[in-house]
């Protein structure tokens, strides 16, 4: 558009009419939200940790040495630190309605750094028990390296699982947004408050969705298109959303659950061993050691025209 007198005018009262409707979106200039990119690179260097030596994105050369490590982690606890209080701040004022003291959030910021980080070598231990899962059950893999550089399963459950933690401490925000950038990013949806044990393996992957409540077991595997949902969403008297009650299945230790499965209901629990086969429809519970298969659909062959 040609700026002139004519567009200048069209401008100012179409910004006039903006800034009247998003009046009530709250106030950005007094809680800003922590930032999409920084987080999506916080992200990434913590991937970088976790595996050394295999993306090599801090600095150009793979994390070996405690000297190098330590330059990772302080950059990385600086700018985690930022984007917290940022999530805190807004989470005060935009629902809590509190003043909030910016010394004693950034000290609360610190403290979940802190104990977050500490975390690290206990997560770095159960997501090589992910790809250690991937490696055993997929014979197209060749090495482990391979499984964490390619596969977007180990793309998605690191995240989750790094998310995961952060949800835990109590972090707003972050935990979404990190989870929903490797949804993005992979075709994989978990969401950070579901409860995942360790050895889990997501095959292909594509189309996954892992909702909030789900409580999954060691030893599961998942194939694409699975979706562990919700059956209904409760709702208090006056015909509000309850939130935070379960609502998605549990599936035991060893359950393997095949393409575009589906299974929902927060009462739903799959016992250990069992498998549900492709496209079952599934909203009750099952045994222990169960195969569960839709009946298999007869097929017609004719001679093509």
């Amino acid at each position: 558009m040609q700026r002139n007198a004519a567009t200048d005018a069209f401008l100012n009262g179409l910004a006039e009419r903006l800034l009247a409707v998003t009046a009530d979106t709250g106030a950005p200039a007094a809680a800003p939200l922590p930032c999409t990119e920084t987080v999506i690179g916080l992200t990434r260097d913590l991937q970088d940790v976790l595996f050394p030596g295999i993306r090599r994105r801090l600095s150009g050369t793979p994390v070996r040495t405690a000297a190098s490590c330590t330059t990772a982690l302080a950059a990385i606890a600086g700018r985690l630190g930022q984007q917290i209080v940022l999530a805190l701040q807004h989470v005060h004022h935009a629902t809590l309605r509190l003043h909030y003291e910016p010394s004693r959030l950034q000290q609360e910021a610190a403290q979940l750094v802190q104990q977050f980080l500490q975390r690290l070598p206990q997560l770095h231990s159960l997501l090589m028990s992910d790809v250690q899962a991937a490696f055993e059950k997929d014979p197209a893999a060749k090495t482990r390296d391979e499984i964490v550089l390619c596969y977007p399963g180990i793309q998605a459950i690191s995240v989750y699982r790094l998310a995961h933690e952060l949800l835990v401490l109590g972090v707003p925000y972050l935990p979404r947004m990190m989870t929903e950038w490797a949804h993005r990013e992979t075709g994989i949806d978990i969401h950070p408050g579901a409860e995942i044990g360790a050895a889990f393996f997501i095959d292909h992957g594509t189309g996954v969705v892992i909702g909030e409540t789900c409580r999954i077991g060691e030893g599961v595997t998942l194939y694409q298109g699975v979706t562990l949902g919700a059956w209904s969403f409760p709702r208090d008297e006056d015909g509000q959303l309850i939130r935070g009650a379960r609502r998605h299945p549990t599936l035991e230790d060893r359950v393997t659950v095949y393409s575009n499965a589906t299974i929902l209901g927060g009462t739903t629990v799959v016992g250990a061993g069992s498998q549900i086969g492709s496209s079952v429809s599934l909203n009750r519970s099952v045994p222990p050691n169960t195969i569960v298969t839709i009946e298999r659909p007869s097929l017609k062959f004719r001679e093509a025209a």
